[in-house]
Formats: C-alpha cells, structure tokens, sequence
C-alpha cells in the first residue's frame, strides 16, 4: 500500500484552514478546565484528548462541507479561486470523503467521551454543517457561524461532567457575538460579490459602515458576557488582565478595518482574534488553577 504522500495531507489541512482551529479550541479548554475544576478531579490526559480530537474532527467536517459546498460560488470568486476543489488540487468527490471519515471519527470520539456527547454528536454535525448553507437563506449567517464554534465551551465541558451549566453556557454565546462579529469583518471583503450571486451576508445587506458598526455591537456584546463569567464565577486578578487584554485586541482589530479601508482585514480576522482566543484562555485556566 503506498504512503499517503505529506504533500496531499498539507493539501487538506489548508483545505480546511487547520490554522483557524485557533478560534474554538482555546474555548474547548475554558470549558474542559471549568468541569475539571467543578468536579474537583485531577486533569485526565485520555479525556484531554479525546475533547482536542472531536473539536479537530468536527472542524474538520464543517470546513470541509463548506469549500464542498460552497465549490461554484468560490470558483467565480477572485479571491477564493485558487483554493484546492476550484483550482482542481482537491477533487469534490476527494473532499466528501474526507468530510464523511471526519464526522464518522468526530461520532465515534464521542461516543469514548461519554453517552450523553455521543447522542449530542449527530446535532452538533448537524449544526457544525449546516452553517454552510445558511448564506443562501438568511442575513443572519455570520451567526450560525457562531453558534457552531460554540458547541467547543459547553461541547468539552460535557466531556468531563455529562450535564449541563450556566457557566460553560455563558462562554458558548461570549463565542457566538466574538465569531458573529469577527466574521462580520472577513465578509467586507466580498460585498460585491456576494450581491452579483444573490449571497445573504450583513455587509452586503447593510453596506460597509453599518456592518462595522453591528460588528462592534457584537463584540461589545462578547465583552460584557466575559465580565458576566468573570463575575458568576467568582474569578480573581488574572482572569481580568485576560479579560483586558481581550478587549483590548477586539478594540484594535476595529480600529484597523475602518470602511474605507479594509486591507488590514486578515490581520484583523486571523491574527488578532486568534491571539485573543489564546491569550484569554491562559489567563482564565490559570486563573482557575493558580488564583
């Protein structure tokens, strides 16, 4: 049997952006830590890993049926011509299948962590999925987006306690109004595109300036739900210097994408909200386990 060749397993990593795994799971952590610390247990490396595998796995679906599914509209897309299925470098056939083997493995993850995350496992591919249709129905896109990177803070605290709480479910909408608003950002640049196809995204519906304002009332709304957490859980010093130091990265990435210029808008998306995810979650595990 030949080798699988590093070259075709670079391809699908880009193919699902492996990199932007940086915005769930920091997240996944926060709510891992949150359970271990609940249930007063020591860190069970097995359990770790499972919940690092099904976040991986499940992204893996999701990013994967999205270029799938999305193939002709990126295509025709400038900026999205030369990713894998368009530029013919992954085949569609090729990225189904990968999708299917990374929900199948996300499944039988789950079914490792425990009962109630395996009957979970079907909705939370369902929803993960689903997001990648939302832009042919709905303005309101951006935040199943959301909603689907916030299955990490409650999905990996259901891993360690098997039922749900207030907390972890705080941090799962402080992700949704954080991802609603950063994907916001990443839409500006696609406006004339998305309105020649008739695609349903905010920016193009609300035009630059209105978009950036509803981006930061997003994001407004992420930092007062981190204070909420930070409150509720009784949190001390460093979790606030995290807290700070998130707010003031969100604040930044709006003062470098301004309407009448977006070039900084990758910067803005992938390096400042991925240094916010992990900076914030440092803080809040130590916090946790040192405060």
């Amino acid at each position: 049997m030949p080798f699988v060749k590093l070259s075709s397993i670079a391809n699908y990593f880009s193919l699902v952006k492996i990199n932007h795994t940086i915005f769930s799971l920091p997240f996944a952590c926060i709510g891992f830590a949150l359970a271990v610390k609940t249930r007063d247990q020591g860190l069970d490396a097995r359990l770790f890993l499972l919940v690092v595998l099904c976040v991986l796995f499940a992204r893996n679906a999701a990013m994967g049926f999205n270029r799938y599914a999305d193939r002709e509209f990126d295509k025709k897309n400038p900026r999205t011509a030369m990713r894998e299925i368009p530029s013919e470098v992954i085949s569609p056939r090729s990225a189904l299948v990968f999708v299917i083997i990374n929900a199948m493995l996300f499944v039988l993850a789950s079914y490792q962590l425990n009962f109630l995350c395996f009957l979970l496992s079907p909705i939370a591919l369902l929803v993960v999925m689903g997001y990648s249709l939302t832009k042919r129905f709905t303005y309101l896109s951006h935040v199943f987006l959301g909603i689907g990177l916030a299955l990490a803070p409650i999905g990996a605290y259901l891993a360690v306690a098997a039922r749900f709480d207030v907390l972890p479910l705080i941090y799962s909408f402080v992700v949704i109004f954080w991802v609603a608003g950063f994907d916001i950002l990443y839409a500006l640049q696609d406006i004339e595109f998305d309105r020649s196809e008739r695609l349903m995204s905010l920016p193009a519906r609300l035009g630059r300036v209105n978009a950036l304002i509803l981006s930061s009332v997003f994001h407004l709304f992420a930092l007062i739900l981190v204070a909420a957490g930070g409150i509720l859980g009784n949190f001390h010093l460093l979790y606030w210097i995290g807290a700070a130091v998130f707010a003031i990265l969100l604040c930044y990435e709006h003062l470098i994408v301004k309407p009448t210029d977006i070039s900084r808008v990758n910067l803005a998306f992938a390096t400042m909200n991925g240094m916010a995810s992990v900076i914030f979650a440092c803080f809040v595990i130590a916090d946790l386990f040192l405060g």
